[in-house]
């Protein structure tokens, strides 16, 4: 029998729902490496990512009551984790999207020369993009949303979203390939 994925902890969070503090805890020790690595792709500093990591967990418990199994609790809270740090950033005056509109031409042999089996270069490249690419790179091949639900999250059209992620890809290339 197949164990629907919704459901995966639930004991936990239906505990957790009624104040029992050990299943919160448990849920907690379940998410937080997840979610702190989550917050610290999108801040970069860990002490902010700390901060988000530790007010995420104290307003999903205070609204557990609202999770209603419509997407895992996983999702459900690394929505919460994605929203708050992008507002920290926002707070921070750090800006989300770049303002510059350049547009990098690269051409297709450099695309086709970066190895792709060299994580630790793009992984080096992705913490070198201006900090608008990085997010877009970030909430896209990393954290898997897509372009409507990026546009819902940093408030930009899905249109800016594809334009910002098709210049990030390209920037990333461009450092990916100077990186020796």
């Amino acid at each position: 029998m197949k164990t629907n994925i919704l459901y995966t902890h639930k004991d936990l969070i239906e505990k957790s729902k009624s104040g029992d503090r050990n299943s919160q805890y448990k849920l907690y020790e379940l998410y937080v490496d997840a979610m702190y690595n989550v917050s610290m792709r999108i801040l970069g500093i860990r002490e902010d990512a700390e901060d988000i990591i530790q007010d995420s967990f104290v307003d999903a418990f205070k609204n557990l009551t609202s999770f209603r199994y419509e997407s895992t609790f996983g999702s459900w809270l690394k929505r919460i984790v994605i929203n708050k740090s992008i507002n920290h950033l926002k707070v921070k005056k750090i800006p989300i999207t770049p303002l510059d509109q350049h547009e990098y031409h690269i051409s297709e042999e450099i695309i086709e020369s970066i190895n792709t089996s060299d994580i630790d270069k793009i992984k080096k490249g992705i913490t070198k993009l201006p900090s608008g690419y990085k997010q877009i790179i970030n909430l896209y091949l990393i954290e898997g949303y897509d372009h409507i639900e990026i546009s819902e999250i940093l408030e930009i059209s899905s249109s800016t979203s594809k334009s910002q992620y098709h210049r990030a890809k390209k920037k990333l290339i461009e450092i990916v390939n100077t990186l020796e």
